[in-house]
């Protein structure tokens, strides 16, 4: 194999730093509660402690990849959902979270100070858009619906301090979700979902790379006679 030294400084950038840097169908309509901020820490202390805990979440990360075997072939399912069972072991040992526990993050942290729901509701909609993920249900367009709904009814903005107006708006949204054919059992399901598109968009993104990384060294003179293998073959714990 004749690019060793680049591959690995790739897979540690895709597995290390992706793994632990990064990290819906569904955006819950019922997420409006808020939480106390935890306790703030000064400066020095903070960063020390921030530094300490990615450097444990990386071992742990990298701990886990060495003795996983993952197959770079996004077009095989059975490698996707290997890759997807890593990752989540990953997650889990390294106490990180997975896109649809940061996707409820983002929601919390950027809303918790908006008073009204229309404001909420405008927010999530431009969560959504930076994050990359498609409302291919509708979902949006009838939740302001109902929104505008009940704001007819109450006969002004509704605040989400308003606990009637509130309860009103969250009977609409479950007609919503009951229309879209969206249960809350379901949930768990379209978590999973979501994790396997995002395995298969990183094994393409390796398989890039690797390719990437053999065309480069091939072009060396040294190398210019040398037959590129198949990523598949890869096995990514020798480059770890």
């Amino acid at each position: 194999m004749a690019f060793p030294s680049r591959l690995l400084s790739r897979s540690k950038q895709l597995y290390g730093s992706r793994v632990i840097l990064q990290q819906e169908r569904v955006i819950p309509v019922r997420y409006f509660a808020k939480k106390a901020d935890p306790p703030a820490l000064k400066g020095d202390e903070m960063l020390k402690n921030i530094f300490l805990d990615v450097k444990k979440k990386f071992e742990t990360a990298i701990g886990i990849l060495r003795k996983e075997k993952i197959t770079i072939d996004p077009d095989d399912s059975a490698a996707v959902n290997q890759y997807a069972k890593v990752m989540k072991t990953i997650r889990e040992k390294a106490d990180l979270y997975s896109e649809s526990q940061r996707i409820k993050y983002t929601i919390e942290s950027r809303t918790k100070d908006i008073p009204d729901a229309r404001t909420y509701l405008l927010t999530l909609k431009e969560i959504r858009i930076k994050r990359g993920l498609t409302d291919e249900l509708g979902a949006e367009a009838m939740m302001m619906d109902a929104l505008e709904k009940v704001e007819k009814e109450i006969k002004k903005p509704l605040m989400r301090s308003d606990k009637k107006g509130m309860a009103l708006l969250m009977t609409e949204f479950d007609k919503v979700n009951k229309k879209l054919g969206i249960r809350k059992e379901d949930l768990p399901k379209y978590e999973e979902e979501l994790e396997l598109k995002i395995a298969k968009a990183q094994l393409e993104e390796l398989k890039k790379d690797a390719l990437e990384a053999m065309e480069t060294q091939k072009k060396r003179e040294e190398f210019k006679d040398e037959q590129m293998v198949d990523v598949k073959s890869l096995d990514i714990r020798n480059f770890l």
